[in-house]
């Protein structure tokens, strides 16, 4: 939410017909098998359950990001939304170079050198891989500036 807020006061021009699209990549459903390995530890009203969580939150997440658009931009934004199932580094590349984007914007969380390690890094990720150029926006230690301007 941060590097879309930043990007709404500091990359988006009041003369411009930009759009922005929100990708919201969904993590790919957890396959629990019995100990026995004979079949699934879930029931398919639980797997239904889990999935109508997921996809609320995906929603959720959306709908918070649209509003932001909303409020902040300096102009009315127009705003598409991409939702993938998989993982969020291969998501957010293959959209990024299926739409041709003029710029992707990723936000950083900031992880130390060992969780980087073992979590992987999706905005280093992307700037390997996208065809575009990649702008990673880092929230500030003191987050009492949500724009990231001076």
């Amino acid at each position: 939410m941060y590097a879309l807020s930043w990007s709404l006061h500091n990359l988006i021009s009041q003369t411009s017909n930009d759009t922005i699209i929100l990708i919201y990549a969904k993590p790919p459903r957890t396959v629990y098998t019995s100990p026995d390995g004979t079949g699934y530890l879930f029931s398919p009203d639980m797997l239904a359950s889990i999935d109508k969580c997921r996809n609320d939150l995906a929603s959720s997440i959306i709908e918070k990001a649209k509003k932001m658009c909303r409020e902040q931009g300096d102009n009315e934004v127009k705003v598409e939304v991409i939702i993938e199932t998989g993982d969020p580094r291969d998501v957010i590349c293959q959209a990024a170079d299926k739409i041709h984007a003029d710029v992707l914007v990723v936000g950083s969380h900031g992880y130390g050198l060992i969780k980087r390690a073992f979590l992987g890094s999706v905005s280093n990720h992307c700037a390997q891989n996208v065809k575009c150029p990649v702008l990673i926006v880092k929230k500030p230690k003191s987050s009492s500036s949500a724009t990231g301007t001076k």
